[in-house]
């Protein structure tokens, strides 16, 4: 107790310094205001959020006197931009009448689900940029693409055994939304209201499903695509924060996007856990070598970079494949990135909603063009010559075409092995009324591409050298063809009358 009291005046003289305590610099409006009264004691947590937040702190009137380098904001503010900061009101009241989850609440209409067109109030730009993202039609990517959509459904429908062998049921939407929509985004959708007692006493509140879910590709209640919370989170949103590479660990992390794990062991990994804690995160624009010292996932992909005499190196883009000339991961074989963001429009000459064949030949009237692509490329490199000599730049990226052909071609080989077992009618397959990813060797086949593949890929582009080789890489890229042609010769000593047909 004595020590505690001891602390007390400590607490008290620091407590105004603190960043959850920091007082809005502009006006707060009337309705914040009320937001405010009862969400500082009902929601205590969110409003510290936003109070550490620069929209605590700064008025958009503010926010557009400063130089265009310097701009968080790209809106021309057709109406003139507030001189009040921007509060719980200015992004829950926007645009009622196109939000189907408005509502009223305490004599205010407001809705639950801000979107990006809320955002586009005052990031304009960045919300036409995200529109254009693969990212923003994640959802859709996935849902809408029949073999996907097959994928997602083996993985998250229950399997019981029966005399048949296992049978599957079909995945639940709860399920699905805790997994693979978790990051792809959920629809969300309002179904009717209901009372719910809060510490205010019982309120009518709009019932959503597909919620809570702040997925990139989330679909809204107001018709749009995406959430600027999933790297911005709420209430601070904060852009530090969407600068720093655990912003997307969340989704990049698993064995089929291990973007982050490859970082995390490569140099830029090293040099950022090293001294990233002393590096400037908030800087608009960033400049390499003064605000860091190795680039994050947001450096490479995102953010506006400047020299230090202001020269763009990088303009600030949304749209996170502008500076990548191949799509590393999602299809059978790495590709040039597709045309359209909408990949559902894609379809190869068979058919299939993929941007190649089975048997890798591109579909490449919905891919980017080699003039695209190197343009593309050349953005990038622009990032890597601010710390690296171009004899180093070109060699990496040797190195990365070289890995994109190799594990496109061990890829290849899987799927000829199982192109066998389908002709031969030791496995299923499509064309005798089985899936695509129901038998052992079909699942060996997707572990081939979307893990191993993937795997050896990212280490390639990110240096993440040890891991491409036996962390789900070249090891067990070879490891798991061996098993599927073992696994062959096993189906085919079963079936004594069948055999697999070469390819």
């Amino acid at each position: 107790m004595t020590i505690v009291r001891a602390l007390i005046p400590f607490v008290l003289s620091v407590a105004p310094c603190l960043p959850l305590q920091a007082a809005p610099a502009a006006p707060v409006s009337e309705a914040t205001q009320a937001c405010l009264d009862c969400h500082e004691s009902a929601t205590p947590g969110i409003v510290a959020d936003w109070r550490a937040s620069a929209h605590a702190r700064t008025s958009p009137a503010e926010a557009v006197k400063r130089p265009e380098l310097e701009r968080r904001v790209s809106s021309t503010f057709e109406k003139g931009p507030s001189n009040e900061v921007v509060g719980c009101a200015e992004c829950h009241k926007l645009r009622s009448e196109a939000h189907a989850d408005a509502f009223d609440h305490n004599g205010f209409t407001i809705s639950i689900v801000v979107s990006p067109a809320d955002c586009a109030v005052c990031h304009a730009q960045e919300a036409e940029d995200y529109a254009h993202n693969i990212m923003a039609h994640a959802y859709g990517n996935l849902t809408g693409n029949a073999v996907y959509h097959q994928l997602m459904e083996s993985i998250n429908g229950v399997q019981t055994p029966g005399p048949k062998g296992l049978t599957a049921t079909p995945a639940d939407p709860l399920t699905t939304e805790d997994s693979c929509l978790y990051c792809h985004g959920t629809r969300v959708e309002v179904r009717g209201s209901a009372a719910r007692e809060t510490a205010l006493g019982e309120m009518e509140f709009p019932v959503l499903t597909g919620w809570p879910n702040n997925g990139v590709g989330r679909l809204n209640p107001d018709g749009t695509m995406g959430s600027c919370a999933a790297c911005h989170t709420r209430h601070a949103f904060s852009l530090a924060m969407a600068r720093k590479p655990a912003a997307c660990s969340g989704c990049h992390k698993g064995p089929d996007v291990p973007a982050y794990k490859v970082y995390t062991v490569s140099a830029h990994g090293r040099i950022y856990d090293a001294a990233g804690e002393k590096w400037d995160y908030g800087a608009v624009p960033w400049v390499p070598g003064r605000d860091f010292a190795a680039p994050t996932c947001a450096a490479c992909h995102a953010s506006l970079l400047a020299d230090g005499d202001g020269g763009v190196i990088a303009r600030r883009s949304h749209r996170m494949n502008d500076r990548l000339p191949l799509r590393l991961f999602g299809p059978v074989y790495a590709t040039a990135h597709p045309v359209s963001p909408d990949t559902t429009t894609i379809r190869n000459a068979a058919g299939l909603p993929l941007p190649t064949e089975l048997t890798g030949e591109p579909a490449a009237e919905h891919l980017i063009d080699a003039a695209e692509a190197k343009k593309r490329e050349g953005a990038l490199k622009s990032v890597c010559a601010q710390c690296h000599a171009a004899s180093w730049i070109e060699g990496h990226f040797k190195r990365l075409d070289r890995s994109v052909e190799t594990t496109n071609a061990m890829t290849l080989s899987a799927t000829q092995l199982l192109l066998q077992a389908w002709d031969g009618g030791l496995a299923a397959g499509p064309a005798r009324g089985g899936g695509l990813f129901d038998e052992a060797i079909e699942r060996m086949w997707v572990e081939q591409w979307l893990f191993f593949a993937n795997s050896v890929r990212f280490a390639s582009a990110m240096g993440g050298a040890d891991y491409g080789v036996f962390a789900d890489g070249r090891w067990a890229l070879a490891k798991n063809l061996r098993a599927m042609a073992d696994h062959l010769k096993m189906l085919e000593a079963a079936a004594p009358g069948k055999k697999p047909k070469k390819r």
